[in-house]
């Protein structure tokens, strides 16, 4: 294959696309051209297209001529039906066609057609035969039944010479070259003369595509590389006028010699064609991107997956993240390396890798003989989430030297980004009963339930006011997470570990697994997706950047995942937290565009390495994109409220992208929450989660906008109720 920059992907507007959303978004995900059909588009419609094209996007526009294809006219309904041995009138005059009578386009083309002649009809989706011809009126008969639409491709087996570029060609190209479109694709490009006319009205400074879709310009198409910038099969005009067991070969030939001259070429059509319905392709499709890709191709043209299909941004996500696999994929890979990679439709684990370290067939009567450990529940909180893929590329507990890494460099000592400890404490006394090498079966404080197992790879001590410094930032042991790590001892077990069984949860069900969410988001067709991460009960700030970082950053959907795991005092419990959500879900979220998950872990109230540390474990479940607040993750006065952000700056690319929120107020004027506004600070509104939570205490509902009235009234009705809402 011609080596290039990059294999671009050219991506055709129509009904579907043509609006902000999809547009931006197909810019976003790569598109290099954006098409537009001249086949398709009213002459009238034009210059407002370009215009808006070009609001969202700085990509080329290329202007596809339609050519003096014939076509059928208007159908009634879009559509009809033709039966075996039916007999229908064809014209060229402008009429709306029924199951008696048709029109063909251009109008002249009626003229040329004999009696005898085979006229086949959209793919061959209808054959006729013409069996009389009187008055600019041809009489036919159905030889092979089938459905017609409007605007449909003709083909007539005997030649007709067409001028390859229309009048309405011409306008269009001076409306382009008005506007400073400088790409053109050439339709039935038939030979140098074909080329040399429409350089005429193009020029020699633009960017000529000449589509190879026809006999004569397979015949030709040493004259057509010459005199073009780049070539396009169109496989789908192409196989009106060849056999389609030939088109496969002819398209390697093709590729090949372009590929010899050195000019890029492009192939279009039924690239991706059943998820013009469908949200994803059938296997027969992938394989056939990928091996033209193989074949040579320097670029894919996506047409009505775009143009009219259900699912362009899915259809324009299949092709990039193909190419992408194509890019990245080695010969040398073997089946099992090949095995590990996750889907390439979601975004890449962190460390490349989602790790699983979960024995689904454990030997107990082996496993019962180890030593056994007592450890905390928030130990084997982090065990499951170990085992799971959520921390990785962490494989257990950490070792002095990874430890060590990770505080002073906000890494992992083969460079991988890491920003919180994840360690086993323990006494002096517990560490002097084993040595490093030694398996052990951890067993919850309390009961003789072993949950998992740990291979010791070293054992340490580590001076536990250098290390809250270091994590929090202070030693300060009012900080919860100071408080934490201060109670639990100063020795430490490093190594891998192995998961036995998953914790009891009456939130399993929202407990979802890395691997779970990233089939959910796949199944969805999902491939941005927005993590929100909170410890709250949702309020209308909450609601509205949710929005916002959906939307603003065009994504699929939101990825709503509070912690749910021991918190401190005063934090809503998870319970309500959960149910919140169900709520807004089932009323108030844009249908099927919020997933609920449960993080079963608990809040460090590390501030900024925490902000960091949560990102991460959502690129693991699959998220692009990632919410920061202002002081996220932090409590009390311990951080800069804008202290995560600095870190997440001085990080760089850590493989999610950041959004970041200031603080936001509600505004009076405006009528909705906003982070600055021309109304100023007299217009602007707001309650701290702190007066939120004296409020409902005091059994008072927060106001509307602070939060809705029905997650008011639910966590009323649940205090009333005497059910658990605040941690205590």
């Amino acid at each position: 294959m011609m080596k290039t920059d990059r294999i671009e992907l050219l991506c055709t507007l129509g009904p579907s696309s043509l609006n902000q959303r999809t547009i931006s978004r197909l810019d976003a995900l790569g598109a290099d051209i954006f098409r537009i059909n001249l086949s398709h588009t009213n002459i009238n419609d034009l210059n407002d297209t370009i215009l808006k094209i070009k609001q969202y996007t700085d990509k080329p526009i290329c202007l596809d001529t339609e050519g003096a294809q014939v076509r059928t006219g208007h159908v009634n309904e879009g559509e009809i039906l033709l039966h075996d041995n039916d007999i229908i009138k064809i014209t060229g005059k402008e009429i709306v066609g029924d199951s008696e009578q048709i029109s063909l386009t251009p109008d002249f083309v009626v003229d040329y057609i004999s009696c005898g002649d085979l006229i086949s009809i959209d793919f061959d989706s209808a054959l006729l035969q013409v069996v009389d011809k009187a008055k600019g009126t041809l009489i036919a008969k159905v030889v092979s039944g089938g459905k017609i639409g409007s605007n449909k491709a003709v083909t007539i087996d005997s030649a007709i010479n067409l001028p390859v570029i229309t009048a309405k060609d011409q306008k269009a190209i001076a409306m382009g070259r008005a506007q400073g479109i400088k790409h053109f694709a050439l339709s039935f490009a038939n030979g140098k003369k074909s080329i040399r006319r429409i350089r005429e009205l193009i020029g020699e400074d633009s960017f000529l595509i000449s589509k190879v879709e026809s006999k004569e310009a397979i015949q030709n198409i040493d004259e057509i590389l010459k005199g073009s910038n780049a070539i396009l099969i169109d496989r789908g005009d192409l196989s009106r006028e060849e056999p389609i067991d030939k088109i496969p070969f002819i398209q390697k030939l093709i590729i090949k010699k372009a590929n010899t001259n050195k000019v890029p070429v492009y192939v279009a059509t039924n690239l991706l064609e059943s998820m013009v319905k469908s949200k994803k392709p059938t296997r027969a499709e992938v394989n056939d991107v990928i091996n033209t890709l193989l074949d040579g191709a320097n670029g894919l043209v996506l047409a009505a997956e775009t143009a009219i299909g259900a699912f362009p941004l899915n259809c324009a996500l299949m092709i990039t993240k193909l190419i992408s696999n194509f890019q990245n994929h080695s010969h040398d890979q073997s089946l099992d390396e090949l095995q590990e990679k996750e889907s390439f439709l979601l975004i890449e684990p962190h460390g490349s890798t989602l790790i699983n370290r979960v024995n689904p067939n454990p030997n107990m009567e082996i496993i019962k003989q180890y030593q056994r450990l007592e450890v905390d529940y928030t130990d084997l909180l982090n065990v499951e989430q170990v085992a799971i893929g959520t921390f990785s590329p962490l494989e257990g507990f950490m070792t002095k030297e990874e430890l060590t890494s990770v505080l002073a460099n906000y890494r992992l000592p083969n460079g991988v980004i890491w920003p919180l400890p994840i360690v086993l404490q323990t006494s002096k006394n517990t560490a002097d009963q084993f040595r490093e090498g030694d398996k052990l079966a951890l067993v919850l404080k309390g009961s003789n339930e072993i949950y998992a197992l740990l291979d010791i790879k070293e054992i340490f001590t580590y001076d536990l006011k250098k290390m809250a410094i270091e994590t929090y930032g202070t030693a300060d042991e009012s900080h919860p997470g100071v408080h934490m790590l201060k109670t639990q001892g100063s020795w430490f077990l490093g190594g891998k570990i192995e998961l036995i069984k998953r914790l009891p949860s009456k939130y399993k069900s929202y407990e979802l697994t890395p691997r779970q969410s990233r089939t959910i988001f796949e199944t969805k067709g999902w491939s941005r997706v927005v993590g929100f991460h909170t410890r709250n009960v949702i309020h209308r700030a909450h609601e509205h950047i949710q929005m916002m970082a959906m939307n603003n950053f065009h994504c699929d959907g939101i990825f709503i995942h509070p912690v749910i795991g021991p918190k401190k005092e005063g934090d809503y419990e998870a319970d309500i937290i959960l149910k919140a959500y169900d709520l807004m879900i089932n009323k108030y979220y844009p249908e099927g565009k919020v997933v609920l998950g449960a993080f079963q872990n608990y809040s460090r109230y590390a501030g900024p390495r925490e902000a960091v540390f949560t990102a991460l474990c959502r690129k693991n479940f699959g998220c692009s994109h990632f919410i920061v607040g202002r002081d996220h993750t932090g409590v009390g006065n311990y951080y800069q409220s804008d202290a995560a952000h600095k870190l997440f700056d001085a990080l760089g690319d850590i493989g999610i992208v950041p959004i970041f929120f200031d603080t936001m107020h509600y505004c009076r004027q405006c009528n909705h929450y906003v982070g600055t506004c021309e109304h100023g600070s007299k217009s602007t509104l707001s309650i701290s989660g702190t007066q939120g939570r004296e409020m409902i205490l005091a059994g008072e509902s927060p106001p509307d906008w602070f939060m809705r009235q029905d997650i008011s009234n639910l966590i009323l009705d649940e205090i009333k109720n005497k059910k658990k809402v605040f941690v205590s």
